[in-house]
């Protein structure tokens, strides 16, 4: 879901408004989808973010900057080569498409002014930033071969083509009675809604719908079943629209579910879905950036590689455990094959070598006289049979005990990479990203070199308080929650941790005074919130004094032990947690 090209109609004007002729200060690329450009203009500066991300791909005017990695990436640096202290021409709209194209001019060889073209392809999963000039693509964020389309190739050197013009009608050129005429002349058994679209240029389905909705009729009325009266009621509601958009107070919208889900958005007020939560925004640029925040669109470098990483490593561990608890079932039927030999040592003498591919005997062992059936090899004597049997039971009985200690280890290593995953769903800062790198080079699931501190503000863990005025910490990543549990809290503070479920280290910082039952219970809450069992019910959180948790020796990081601690078990309300959450931002992404 993301403005259909009519909506983004003015969000063109209103970045042209607020960015032509500012001067190009600076660009940054934060993470593979998104590009950031600083522009100066007098007694201003605007962040102009350009993301491709398909959930919804944008651009918008940025209320705060994000974090950089170190190293730009070559397309970044490629932009700055181009258009560093260029001048911004113009940003417009090619037709109602979505697509914005931002003419730039900067000082070209012997002081010749050269014009560039950014182009911002805006089209869901299909989304791109390209760089042109005189018609001729420079780079492109997303470099498209012949292997990915045969359609249309977007490489540098080749010819860079604006997409046909579209035979619809563009509402703010033409007279609303050619609208009318041309919905009419569709076919009598097409749906309001989709002769909507196939004749309005620009538009998609959230404009499609609320025409329908302003002018009385469910979307999926036929033609057909239209009067002049109510082609006249459609022509109104499309009036309306227009008129909203034209307004200097536009009144951009976004619709939410119960659940915080974003239902539609459009740079006009949306009202066909009555029972949906409605939000409405200055400018669009604010309902951008909302709408980036909820479909959490900025995604730290290297995050979703860690998660990837750390998923599959997880599915091979639990594999393993299944393929190992298979073992252990067979090394369980040990006494079997001992039982045979004993059997075979017996009974020897009345059968003679290689005649029989199986031999039924009374079980020795039997109390009732049952018998026992033992295969055996023809290729070999019966003695050797029975040497074959003790082999197989005294190699079954020391692998079950090799394969319990597997089994143990295996059910660690799955533990650890919970937490791991864990981590990542906390982790906001490129500096938490880095803790982590470097403990999956550590741990063996990275083959990369470890991070080296730079000039990043160190990582820090969440910082809440609790009405009463207690401070509440809690750990973003596994080193985050050693350091918190072992430097940071004081012997007599509170530590709470989910019982026997990854999650964050949580410290309820009391000074060694008891907590009020309010305080504590929040504390939990949030032990269950930053936890695998977020969104659980009656989830059992431990709590202890610090100073009875340890840290055995050569332990992971984040794995602790501790005896005598007291339980409770928590429903966490997340409505009720969102104010205290709201204390640091972070925690809500």
């Amino acid at each position: 879901m993301s403005l259909d090209g009519f909506s983004m109609r003015p969000l063109a004007q209103e970045l042209d408004a607020k960015l032509a002729g500012g001067r190009i200060d600076k660009i940054t690329q934060p993470n593979k989808q998104s590009i950031i450009i600083s522009v100066r203009q007098p007694g201003q500066n605007y962040l102009l973010h350009i993301s491709i991300a398909p959930q919804n791909p944008s651009a918008h005017i940025l209320m705060k900057s994000l974090e950089n990695p170190p190293e730009p990436p070559s397309f970044c640096m490629l932009l700055r080569k181009h258009l560093e202290t260029g001048r911004i021409v113009s940003i417009k709209q090619h037709g109602l498409d979505r697509l914005l194209l931002m003419e730039v001019d900067s000082m070209g060889g012997g002081g010749k002014i050269v014009t560039k073209t950014l182009v911002m392809e805006l089209m869901g999963k299909y989304s791109n930033i390209i760089l042109v000039q005189d018609g001729q693509i420079l780079d492109a964020l997303r470099k498209i071969g012949t292997n990915s389309s045969r359609v249309r190739t977007v490489l540098p050197g080749d010819t860079y083509e604006l997409p046909p013009g579209q035979d619809k009608l563009n509402l703010f050129t033409v007279n609303l009675s050619e609208v009318i005429s041309a919905l009419k002349s569709q076919p009598g058994d097409s749906r309001l809604d989709k002769a909507l679209l196939a004749t309005c240029m620009g538009f998609g389905p959230v404009s499609a719908k609320e025409v329908c909705f302003s002018s009385g009729f469910v979307p999926s009325i036929r033609l057909s079943d239209l009067e002049e009266t109510d082609y006249n009621a459609v022509e109104q509601s499309i009036r309306d629209i227009l008129s909203a958009l034209q307004k200097d107070q536009k009144q951009p919208t976004l619709l939410l579910d119960a659940n915080k889900k974003i239902l539609a958005m459009a740079a006009f007020p949306l009202h066909y879905l009555p029972e949906a939560q409605t939000v409405s925004f200055d400018n669009l640029s604010e309902l951008i950036e909302k709408a980036d925040f909820l479909y959490g669109s900025y995604v730290l470098p290297d995050k979703d590689r860690f998660q990837k990483l750390v998923k599959n490593e997880l599915h091979k561990a639990e594999n393993k455990l299944i393929k190992l608890d298979e073992e252990i079932e067979e090394a369980e039927n040990a006494d079997l094959y001992r039982r045979r030999g004993d059997n075979l040592m017996t009974y020897q003498y009345q059968f003679k070598d290689r005649a029989d591919s199986e031999i039924t005997v009374t079980d020795i062992y039997s109390e009732d006289g049952k018998t026992i059936t033992i295969p055996l090899d023809q290729r070999f004597t019966l003695i050797e049979n029975m040497q074959s049997c003790y082999k197989k039971y005294d190699k079954l009985k020391r692998g079950k005990e090799m394969l319990q200690g597997q089994r143990h280890d295996c059910e660690m290593s799955i533990k650890y990479l919970e937490s791991i995953e864990a981590s990542l769903q906390a982790s906001s800062s490129l500096a938490e990203i880095g803790e982590i790198h470097n403990e999956l080079v550590a741990g063996g699931y990275l083959r990369e070199k470890p991070k080296k501190k730079n000039n990043d503000k160190p990582s820090q863990p969440f910082r809440f308080t609790a009405p009463d005025g207690t401070v509440i910490l809690v750990g973003k990543n596994n080193y985050q929650n050693d350091k918190l549990t072992f430097k940071t809290a004081s012997f007599n503070d509170l530590w709470l941790h989910t019982k026997d479920i990854p999650g964050s280290h949580v410290i309820l910082r009391t000074g060694g005074k008891a907590p009020s039952d309010e305080t504590l219970l929040l504390a939990a809450s949030l032990a269950v919130h930053f936890s695998k069992a977020r969104g659980s019910s009656t989830v059992p959180v431990d709590y202890i004094d610090v100073r009875r948790v340890k840290k055995p020796s050569g332990a992971k990081p984040g794995f602790v032990i501790f005896t005598e601690q007291n339980t409770i078990y928590i429903t966490p309300d997340e409505e009720s947690l969102l104010p205290v959450l709201a204390q640091d931002p972070s925690s809500l992404q």
